[in-house]
């Protein structure tokens, strides 16, 4: 393993994204193959996991179709195709049957992902999200939703104001927003930056086998 993967690996252990008990199988050996992309469904799961109700397993894939539920103080780590995602406690995420036209819903809660490339489309509580090859960070809301567009590019379009569609380019967290569909409330306002970090995207996409645009840079530390 190199030096890259193994202050990665302090990084990880550090913020508790990785338990006392060690790195799952699959992970270590991802980790430990370079860059090289890892097999596909669940790495880690911590807490209260279920699959269309059912409690997921380490190495479960995770299918067109599904839906990822976590309980209070859980999290699930998961790979599908050329995308990985963190999901955080008490999410609900469905998953498309046809990814083209649906990747994801987000029904509540948070989630960090990946993506490789191609179009795929994101549906939140207050608009859909059009994505090319890109991260991003939701936390999801009834009637509010936090979106962070960690880099890549990124069309949204606001329940609130039906016609209306953003244009988002960044290439390292620069324009964070709230999208709101509430009485009163402009739909969409510039916020910062939270509750995600660059370790994480480090280590979604490392189990992608790529690495984020800002690898070796990130907040003066190098990888």
């Amino acid at each position: 393993m190199n030096k890259y993967r193994r202050k990665t690996l302090r990084q990880l252990f550090a913020i508790g994204l990785l338990g006392s008990s060690g790195i799952p199988g699959l992970i270590r050996d991802a980790l430990a193959a370079g860059n090289m992309p890892a097999p596909q469904g669940i790495y880690r799961i911590r807490g209260e996991v279920r699959i269309n109700g059912k409690a997921a397993k380490d190495g479960q894939l995770v299918n067109p179709g599904d839906e990822v539920v976590t309980g209070s103080r859980s999290t699930a780590t998961y790979v599908i195709g050329q995308s990985a995602f963190l999901q955080r406690e008490n999410s609900v995420v469905h998953f498309g049957q046809k990814a083209a036209e649906d990747f994801f819903r987000v029904v509540t809660g948070k989630i960090l992902s990946v993506f490789g490339s191609g179009e795929k489309k994101l549906l939140t509580p207050t608009a859909s999200i059009g994505i090319r090859g890109t991260a991003c960070y939701i936390e999801a809301e009834t009637k509010k939703v936090y979106f962070c567009l960690c880099y890549g590019v990124a069309d949204v379009f606001p329940a609130a104001e039906p016609g209306r569609v953003d244009r988002i380019e960044t290439k390292h967290h620069d324009h964070p927003i709230y999208i709101h569909h509430d009485t009163g409330m402009p739909s969409m306002v510039d916020a910062t930056v939270i509750n995600h970090t660059d370790v994480e995207l480090v280590m979604l996409e490392d189990l992608t086998g790529r690495r984020p645009p800002f690898y070796g840079k990130a907040n003066g530390v190098t990888y």
